[in-house]
């Protein structure tokens, strides 16, 4: 009985997407690309959309009312600090996401401009660092801030009594 390699065949599979790629091959000859399998984390898809959306002009904060305030008194505690995540939701499969983002959008612009500037941004930050295909980007504009509003981080500290 002789020991056989398994090498890629000359015809390629294609898969759905017009991409090639070699299924179930390993062994010398295979790219270093195809062998294993990488599986990335809710909570990392959450970060990257959070950080997509934040840099956005026009995008004040990502959360609603309540989430922003408990929010805010965690980011004061010692050694907390601000999350990346507020506001954001999503569902991670092997090859697809979906998103939700909860919006704060500054008084005076757009919020259709602006959420379609949110909703590309996050699609192309994400399709880039995950290679996943964003299905959906689901924004649901929870508030706008008004210029005299102070921001619930921004909220009156105590006077100090000796200066």
């Amino acid at each position: 009985m002789s020991d056989t390699v398994s090498r890629p065949s000359t015809d390629e599979n294609r898969s759905g997407g017009g991409q090639t790629t070699l299924q179930g091959r390993s062994g010398p000859g295979t790219p270093a690309e195809t062998r294993g399998r990488t599986t990335i984390a809710d909570s990392v898809v959450e970060k990257i959309a959070g950080m997509a959306a934040r840099e956005v002009p026009g995008v004040h904060a990502l959360g609603a009312g309540m989430a922003r305030t408990v929010g805010a008194v965690r980011d004061r505690v010692p050694g907390g600090r601000p999350s990346v995540t507020r506001g954001v939701k999503v569902e991670v499969g092997e090859r697809q996401a979906a998103v939700d983002l909860d919006l704060v959008v500054e008084y005076g612009l757009s919020v259709v401009d602006v959420a379609g500037d949110v909703r590309t941004n996050v699609v192309t930050a994400l399709e880039r660092m995950t290679g996943l295909e964003v299905v959906e980007v689901n924004i649901a504009v929870r508030d706008v801030h008004l210029p005299d509003e102070p921001d619930e981080d921004e909220e009156e500290q105590p006077q100090a009594r000796v200066k």
